[in-house]
């Protein structure tokens, strides 16, 4: 059957059921963020990230052609730009809000993961079609960091009362700048992943313990 021959557009498998949760994950931590209660938005950023840490996985169990493959690719970039470019960027504005500061951080963090998702796609096509192996480093730090990064940083903030919103900021500024930067980070395999785990239980715990109306 042709690409074209279908009666919705799109690929419709299991492969993209996590992603797909993922995006609507963020939507409604965007949600949260928009009643004032930033704890639900936190957590839902961590779900986000645990969505798209394990969709890769779901999707290598499948034999997949060259247009679903590409779809694959397209799909998990859409959700990232979503869920770790804009709702990290409109968190750390609705925390610190009227802030030239925080307005330039988090546009900057924008652009930049924006700039990073997209030349990620051109270079992991390329990369597909010239081998079948699965990827074994990044090159530059991946968007999704921010599902820890930021989790993190607001603890600490609720630990340290003190501590200023330009906290925030300065974790985006410094993020946009890894995000294009030409390094390369090896990419978590199984004990890698367990530990990004337990860090993330270790927040969630500390969140459940201040409350969700914070």
């Amino acid at each position: 059957m042709g690409i074209m021959n279908k009666y919705l557009l799109g690929f419709y498998d299991y492969t993209v059921i996590l992603t797909y949760a993922g995006t609507l994950t963020a939507f409604h931590g965007i949600l949260a963020l928009m009643n004032g209660r930033p704890r639900q938005a936190i957590l839902c950023l961590m779900v986000a990230g645990f969505c798209d840490m394990f969709d890769g996985a779901v999707a290598s169990t499948k034999k997949r052609n060259r247009h679903e493959k590409q779809f694959g690719i397209q799909i998990d970039s859409l959700n990232d730009i979503v869920a770790f470019g804009i709702f990290p960027a409109l968190f750390v504005y609705t925390m610190a809000p009227e802030s030239y500061f925080s307005v330039m951080a988090a546009s900057t963090y924008l652009l930049c993961a924006l700039i990073r998702l997209a030349y990620f796609n051109v270079m992991e096509e390329e990369r597909q079609d010239a081998c079948d192996q699965g990827r074994t480093e990044y090159m530059g730090l991946p968007v999704t960091t921010a599902a820890l990064a930021l989790p993190a940083i607001y603890e600490l903030h609720s630990l340290m009362p003190g501590l200023t919103f330009h906290v925030y900021g300065t974790l985006l500024f410094v993020m946009a700048v890894l995000f294009i930067s030409p390094i390369r980070i090896r990419k978590p395999q199984r004990i890698g992943k367990l530990g990004m785990l337990a860090v993330g239980t270790v927040l969630l715990l500390g969140m459940m313990a201040g409350g969700w109306r914070v």
